[in-house]
């Protein structure tokens, strides 16, 4: 999977790292499409969702379409760190045009509320 950043669409905290052998075109399809799923995963105890509160950290997209999902948790004793990481796959697996999805748990950085979005920030009232 390769490392080169294609597109500036995400917030700082979600790299988007894209294959150069897929068309521009296709790769910014692929990433809006992908995005629009991991905003459709909510942790059951946040009123907002994964990407906007800063948990999605990288989303690989490889030559052959297999897509790598780094995510974090608000903590490692987060109640849903089991069913996080689940949604996540199969929400990004439901988009038209993926491979393989995997999704791996870091920890590196640790999360901390700086990386919400400001839609995320207005959600929870913290301001």
């Amino acid at each position: 999977m390769s490392d080169t950043p294609t597109t500036d669409k995400p917030p700082v905290n979600a790299a988007i790292a894209g294959a150069s052998a897929l068309p521009e075109s296709e790769l910014t399809k692929l990433t809006d499409d992908i995005i629009a799923a991991l905003k459709t995963v909510y942790d059951p105890e946040i009123p907002a969702d994964i990407y906007e509160l800063g948990l999605i950290y990288k989303i690989d997209i490889a030559d052959d379409r297999a897509i790598k999902v780094d995510m974090s948790l608000t903590s490692p004793n987060c109640p849903s760190a089991q069913e996080l990481p689940i949604m996540v796959e199969n929400a990004v697996a439901s988009v038209a045009g993926v491979g393989p999805v995997k999704v791996d748990v870091v920890w590196d950085p640790p999360w901390d509320p700086s990386r919400m979005s400001d839609e995320a920030r207005m959600v929870l009232n913290m301001w």
